[in-house]
């Protein structure tokens, strides 16, 4: 490991240590963070211990550190900042792009201000994670332990960038982000991306999503086109205990070899069985007919799942979740033992446990 790499850590470990005690100094920065480890077990026993198409829980019959994370923020009054260090195979597969390995650790790290603009103005500069999609990279955050295709192939992790927020009115807000691009640090080319947020909450209960990403995300000499995504969200609370969500997804782009494209939906049903459980089953199709976003080897790809996840607050900060799994093609792709690109389904088991403090 590099000596910067050991400095960084000590770094961020010796601030968290020094605030343990008091995790709201001061200087109001606060101190949390959380610790996630999964193990995965794929019914097929595949040589390689991959469980394909997935993201973030990839190993299989491992013990995984998916994610430690350590955050610090100052909220704006009106200047902050927020840092978040993030360690683990999570963080391996999110720091991808040019010029990650200037951050290799850093999830989000980004200056906060509140500009005296009407309603108020936040502008945020600096990297941080993405705009786009239902779910995030915290497994905490989510209602399934795993990723869907959308969050894992349709969209982005991050930016670098700036980014202006502006409450309109009380229940609808707007967003512009302008950035480097995807998952880069340093801009691959003279263009930079676009994005757009707008949300609207017509009740309590129900919360409606646009979010928009374009740009040219190919490197000069093979420019060919621009990168488009349309995402949408939709959350709807029917009772204290049951919750629906519905994630959209549609993108394209115009590359040298003609117009590829990909899209997708997953909805999602949560039920709270008590203050400390909860039921979570979600279904996915995910269309990317060139392989474009997958690498699938077979003409009209077409990928689905289901998942079920059962989570359980042992204690306070601590979280278990045991989740269910089926991937679904409609050509060979998984493997089975030493067979290769073979399968046309995949069934996993997981059991994820997250601490929080």
């Amino acid at each position: 490991m590099k000596l910067t790499s050991i400095l960084l850590i000590a770094l961020f470990l010796g601030a968290f240590l020094a605030r343990a005690q008091d995790t709201q100094t001061s200087a109001g920065i606060s101190t949390s963070g959380f610790i996630d480890v999964y193990y995965s077990k794929n019914f097929a026993q595949p040589v390689s211990q991959i469980n394909k198409l997935r993201n973030f829980d990839i190993q299989e019959n491992q013990f995984t550190l998916s994610l430690a994370e350590l955050v610090f923020q100052k909220k704006a009054s009106p200047v902050g900042f927020r840092i978040d260090a993030d360690f683990g195979t999570t963080n391996d597969v999110v720091q991808t792009g040019i010029g990650s390995a200037t951050l290799p650790f850093l999830q989000q790290a980004y200056l906060t201000a509140v500009l005296p603009l009407g309603n108020g103005l936040t502008v945020d500069a600096g990297k941080f994670v993405t705009h786009m999609g239902y779910e995030v990279i915290e497994s905490k955050d989510n209602w399934n332990y795993s990723r869907s295709f959308l969050f894992a192939y349709a969209i982005p992790y991050y930016h670098t960038g700036i980014r202006l927020t502006y409450p309109v009115t009380n229940n609808f807000t707007a967003a512009v982000h302008i950035v480097n691009g995807w998952n880069s640090v340093v801009d691959n080319n003279q263009w930079k991306s676009l994005g757009i947020t707008l949300n609207y909450a017509p009740g309590n209960s129900t919360g409606l999503t646009l979010n928009v990403m374009d740009g040219v995300e190919e490197s000069e000499p093979v420019i060919a086109g621009k990168k488009t995504v349309f995402d949408f969200i939709v959350i709807q609370q029917l009772t204290n205990a049951l919750a629906f969500s519905l994630n959209a997804d549609y993108g394209d782009e115009r590359t040298l070899n003609g117009l590829a494209l990909w899209k997708g939906a997953a909805v999602y049903g949560r039920y709270a069985t008590s203050l400390k459980s909860a039921v979570t089953l979600r279904g996915e199709v995910y269309y990317d007919p060139y392989g474009y976003t997958t690498g699938a080897p077979f003409p009209k790809a077409t990928f689905k799942e289901i998942t079920l996840t059962y989570e359980q607050y042992v204690f306070k900060p601590l979280l278990v979740r045991g989740e269910l799994r089926e991937d679904f093609s409609n050509g060979a792709f998984f493997d089975r033992k030493t067979s290769v690109g073979t399968e046309n389904n995949q069934l996993t088991f997981l059991i994820g446990v997250v601490t929080m403090f």
